[in-house]
């Protein structure tokens, strides 16, 4: 059991993963600029796909207002790259097959499907301020709607 929940103020735990080329992303390059991390369960799943549209359809208001995203899931950076491919996603998509990061951030534990709990992603979303230091965290997001939820709520809604 992971009883790992993050916080404002909290530092955002580091890491490097890889993309959907294989190629490391290390979140410390993303210093200086604020960073919005969402964590989904499954590439190219139908509530995880409407959340990647909804932040790719987003993206360059999220740039204007100086945030990055990053999506990490478990998928390995193959599956990532067909989802990036089929769904056009124009931002970093990251593979945690270890869970390591997924369980860093407090967003793989026990969770309720369909009325049973079960263990597995907890879709989470995270956003970190310049310094690397958590500004929101939010567990147990939902996929249709959030994109919009998070911009109201960092009062970037015009």
């Amino acid at each position: 059991m992971n009883d790992t929940r993050l916080s404002p103020g909290d530092p955002a735990p580091t890491f490097t993963l890889p993309d959907t080329d294989g190629e490391p992303v290390d979140l410390a390059s993303y210093r200086g600029q604020n960073v919005i991390i969402y964590f989904y369960p499954a590439a190219m799943t139908p509530g995880c796909t409407k959340q990647a549209c909804d932040f790719r359809d987003n993206l360059a208001s999220f740039q204007s207002a100086g945030y990055a995203v990053l999506g990490i899931s478990p998928d390995e950076p193959d599956k990532l790259a067909k989802f990036r491919d089929q769904d056009g996603l124009t931002f970093p998509l990251l593979s945690d097959p270890n869970l390591d990061v997924l369980k860093a951030y407090g967003a793989y534990g026990e969770k309720k499907l369909y009325g049973k709990v079960v263990n597995g992603v907890i879709r989470s979303t995270f956003v970190l301020d310049a310094d690397g230091v958590i500004n929101k965290a939010m567990y147990n997001v939902r996929a249709t709607g959030h994109v919009a939820k998070l911009w109201r709520e960092l009062g970037l809604d015009n």
